[in-house]
């Protein structure tokens, strides 16, 4: 299929998918929030007064549903590369969470209090390489998995998406390294046909534990 029908039919599929469609409806920035309040049904992960940060959060559909399931109580800071309009009870800073100066700016606002929740919905750019577009999505995962360890609370929450395939398994063994408690969920707002998957981790057993993606390397 030529490019340019392979566009139509996926901008076809897009405008008539029922979340897309919810979403619009309800005021959500994207069907992703569908995803997070399916979890959050489940899971719990959101409770006034809590810290939460969203790694990755433009354009701000996953920072709608934690502004609005903790009721202006508590701490949301939203990180991304890319602007973001804003969200009510939602500090957004601009830059790359892997930088200093992004860091110094989160650090300011989390005023030395240590984060109850990390939760990325993050993905690249698709290239259609699948080999090159799953290793940058493990980068990614990886980077976030990082970021959460060094500054969850103890019995802190990790929600990160992950596509399964070629390093699925590496990733899950250094997730379970690092926490206590590790869980798969499938959202129904989740396409059928997508590979991808989100890693509920609880818990963390120590900075010290062992990785096994890079004892692989």
């Amino acid at each position: 299929m030529k490019r340019k029908a392979k566009t139509h039919v996926w901008h076809q599929r897009h405008v008539n998918d029922f979340y897309v469609k919810q979403a619009v409806g309800q005021g959500y920035r994207s069907r992703a929030a569908f995803k997070l309040l399916e979890i959050d049904d489940r899971d719990r992960l959101f409770r006034p007064g809590i810290y939460v940060v969203d790694l990755g959060c433009t354009p701000g559909g996953w920072c709608q549903v934690a502004s609005e399931r903790m009721h202006g109580q508590g701490r949301i800071i939203g990180l991304d590369l890319l602007e973001m309009t804003p969200v009510a009870h939602v500090h957004f800073i601009q830059g790359d969470f892997t930088e200093d100066a992004t860091l110094d700016l989160l650090e300011a606002e989390l005023a030395g209090k240590a984060v109850d929740l990390v939760i990325s919905d993050m993905a690249p750019n698709i290239t259609g390489i699948l080999a090159s577009d799953q290793a940058k999505s493990y980068a990614l995962a990886e980077l976030a998995m990082d970021f959460a360890r060094q500054r969850l609370k103890p019995d802190g929450v990790f929600l990160v998406k992950v596509f399964q395939g070629e390093g699925f398994e590496p990733f899950m063994k250094a997730v379970r390294a690092a926490f206590r408690s590790v869980a798969a969920r499938k959202p129904k707002a989740s396409r059928e046909q997508s590979r991808e998957v989100y890693l509920l981790a609880k818990g963390l057993r120590g900075v010290d534990v062992i990785d096994p993606i890079r004892e692989m390397e």
